[in-house]
């Protein structure tokens, strides 16, 4: 029987900075205004870890987090309770009702259904108004005060849908939301996620909600000088080899030298995350040397060029360029993919 104590360590990793992470929550809630800060939490804090994100945005002063669903509450319930509020994005099924009736985090009622379910629980909860994305929410023609009698809403909240683009879009849905706080009573009021911070004051109301921007994402030129790159991305070479003019890389054949170089192979693949829109674009580095991608990205390896490094060996790590725009820029693939989709072989590593 093998030793579990035995260490068994990475071949690819994920380097995360707390000071980054801090940073760039702070940079946003000032950019709020007047509103506070909160911070979505959702698919493991985007894919990198919800416990220990949670724990450095408490230490940091965050004071509402919102998560997709109550699998997601309890994971950071002890972290939590009694510390900062947590509302579950998709609402309260029939399913979820014994749990959700005794948990100290909020539903998002999304639904007159919704409403009737949470109702008897006589408990806090907040509310989405479906403002023109046509998600999840109670549309403004259907908010009849009568039916929200009882209902003690602490957060009466939107989703832009086009915040990283100038547009009519935002206007309308500004309108839209506008509209439907005549209504509502509630005590608190949020729009904006990380890209609508960055459209101005008229969207910021009472509590912002950051997302892709707390972990390095960029959407919007407003937010570039202040968010910073949060998750990089290494990987160890496991092989190293010398091609002859000819030589062909990887399934199909997508690289062939046309000169004797030397390549390495790495441990990382698109089962890593590391997807197959870097093929043949994808870069590492090894301080300033660049190594491009060769050929197809397969499940658990890439191959690299080092002929800008010659002497790198087995066992040697390389960084990967993967701040989020760049990296979305190489892979045509959008930065929430590129981020969440970080495979759990990764280790990751809090600076």
């Amino acid at each position: 029987m093998s030793d579990p104590d035995i260490p068994i360590p990475a071949t690819a990793r994920v380097k995360l900075d707390r000071a980054a992470l801090v940073a760039n929550w702070s940079a946003l809630d000032r950019l709020s205004g007047k509103a506070k800060a909160g911070a979505a939490v959702k698919a493991n804090a985007y894919g990198l870890g919800v416990l220990d994100v949670v724990s450095c945005l408490l230490a940091a002063g965050c004071e509402d987090f919102f998560v997709a669903n109550w699998q997601e509450a309890r994971e950071i319930e002890d972290l939590t309770a009694g510390r900062a509020a947590v509302s579950v994005l998709n609402g309260v099924q029939k399913a979820d009702m014994p749990f959700a009736s005794r948990s100290p985090a909020k539903p998002v009622l999304n639904s007159l259904e919704q409403v009737q379910r949470w109702l008897p629980t006589a408990r806090p909860c907040d509310l989405m108004i479906n403002s023109g994305m046509n998600r999840l929410g109670i549309n403004v023609a259907d908010l009849q005060p009568d039916i929200l009698t009882g209902l003690t809403i602490d957060i009466g909240m939107s989703h832009l849908a086009s915040a990283d683009e100038d547009g009519p879009q935002n206007i309308g849905q500004l309108a839209c939301y506008k509209a439907a706080l005549e209504i509502l009573p509630v005590c608190r009021t949020s729009l904006a996620n990380s890209a609508g911070i960055a459209l101005g004051e008229d969207y910021h109301f009472d509590v912002t909600r950051p997302g892709l921007s707390l972990y390095g994402g960029i959407q919007r030129s407003e937010l570039e000088k202040v968010v910073r790159q949060v998750a990089a991305l290494q990987a160890e070479i496991i092989q190293v080899r010398t091609l002859a003019v000819g030589d062909k890389v990887g399934y199909n054949a997508q690289y062939i030298a046309d000169r004797p170089h030397p390549i390495a192979i790495l441990a990382i693949g698109y089962a890593d995350g590391y997807l197959r829109g870097f093929s043949g674009r994808g870069i590492f580095r090894h301080g300033d040397a660049k190594l491009p991608v060769l050929g197809r990205v397969s499940m658990d390896m890439v191959a690299i060029d080092l002929s800008h490094a010659p002497d790198l060996s087995e066992g040697d790590w390389v960084d990967c360029v993967y701040d989020l725009p760049t990296a979305s820029a190489q892979s045509g693939l959008s930065q929430y993919e590129l981020i969440t989709g970080l495979g759990n072989r990764l280790s990751r590593e809090w600076s």
